[in-house]
């Protein structure tokens, strides 16, 4: 038995209805921000309960286009978690501004405890990751940002369809970004990303942004730039959104076999569980001892987990201008050296998962 880490080759097996509705718009040649997009943000917008919602080329431009749109820019500083993936602090670089970072906790989120002690006079907007599908407790958060009149954007790329206290997801701050990469909760065939906000201006400034500063075809306002969201991928797009729920009631449901199965193996943790959070469970991932023989044992019984991320982004040479020495971030480092992801899509049957845990408990026992 297999048990595959990627869910793409079920979810798309009958692409027939999604050729459907891309006939029609070859048919109405009506490619470019046609429809589809208007209406998959007007639904998105929905689900996350904002006003507006601003479909984009990636989830690394909604967080780029996010920070242009705040005013960020050269000189300025912006507040974010050790163990992000590199598009947040890419999206931060590309308008100019330096990444300052704090520690994460092990629900993978934020160390909210450090974020006052990162404020300073240059600080711009902090950026809340909300990684794996966790949430940052942003009630704690904002009370902190509101103090300080600092503005936050949201980093919800791994967590449409998580909610805090009944709140989803991107719903918080001044804007929330989403990614609709194949990998992603809501994954679309290619690259595509959602701005999320209750604020009309920020929205048609960011509308305005996305496609060249045009008004219309004819009028110029500001100087844009091209990342918009193409009508073929919003198909997709609406066509996964129709499975929302059962996606999010199958992953949680494969969390909580785990979350139970996995519990006699004290050699593992698996994610913190918080009644005020619905989790998305975009990833499912386990602190584990001895992680990387435990990696090999599993690869080798036909189990296909991975790791995010074996070296913690600060320490990346990429990343050697910020000056961060190694060790500055040890529950980042920790989690470099132990975080293992188990598969955990909707595509998985009960065998598969009980192969799963029943690897691991019996690669302890050993």
């Amino acid at each position: 038995m297999r048990v595959p880490f990627s869910y793409l080759p079920e979810q798309f097996a009958d692409p027939e209805p999604v050729f459907a509705r891309l006939r029609q718009v070859v048919a109405s040649g009506d490619f470019t921000l046609g429809a589809p997009v208007a209406e998959f943000e007007r639904r998105f917008a929905a689900l996350v309960g904002s006003r507006r919602a601003i479909g984009v080329n990636s989830g690394t431009d909604a967080l780029r286009l996010s920070l242009k749109a705040m005013g960020v820019g050269p000189g300025d500083e912006v507040i974010t978690a050790a163990n992000t993936f590199i598009a947040t602090v890419g999206a931060i670089a590309a308008v100019g501004a330096r990444t300052v970072f704090v520690d994460c906790t092990d629900d993978f989120c934020m160390d909210l405890s450090q974020l006052e002690a990162a404020i300073t006079p240059r600080t711009r907007a902090v950026i809340p990751v909300h990684l794996t599908g966790a949430m940052v407790d942003m009630p704690r958060l904002l009370a902190i940002t509101q103090r300080h009149g600092i503005p936050v954007l949201e980093d919800a790329c791994q967590a449409i369809k998580s909610s805090l206290d009944g709140r989803a997801a991107g719903s918080w701050g001044r804007a929330g970004t989403f990614s609709l990469h194949p990998l992603k909760f809501l994954n679309i065939w290619g690259d595509g990303g959602v701005i999320t906000t209750d604020d009309d201006d920020f929205a048609k400034h960011l509308m305005l942004l996305r496609n060249h500063g045009l008004e219309s075809r004819d009028l110029v306002v500001m100087l844009g730039e091209n990342s918009r969201l193409d009508t073929v991928q919003a198909v997709v797009a609406l066509h996964v959104l129709d499975q929302a729920e059962k996606i999010l009631a199958a992953r949680q449901k494969n969390a909580a076999f785990y979350h139970q199965a996995l519990a006699t193996a004290a050699e593992v943790k698996t994610p913190p569980r918080d009644e005020r959070l619905s989790h998305s469970y975009v990833t499912y991932q386990i602190l584990a001892e001895r992680r990387d023989e435990l990696l090999r044992h599993c690869l080798a019984h036909g189990i296909d987990c991975k790791i995010h991320y074996p070296v913690p982004l600060y320490c990346q040479p990429g990343l050697r201008h910020l000056g961060y020495a190694p060790g500055r971030f040890p529950v980042a480092d920790r989690h470099a050296r132990m975080a293992l992801t188990l598969p955990v899509h909707q595509y998985l049957n009960h065998d598969q998962l009980a192969l799963v845990a029943e690897t691991i408990v019996e690669f302890y026992r050993a």
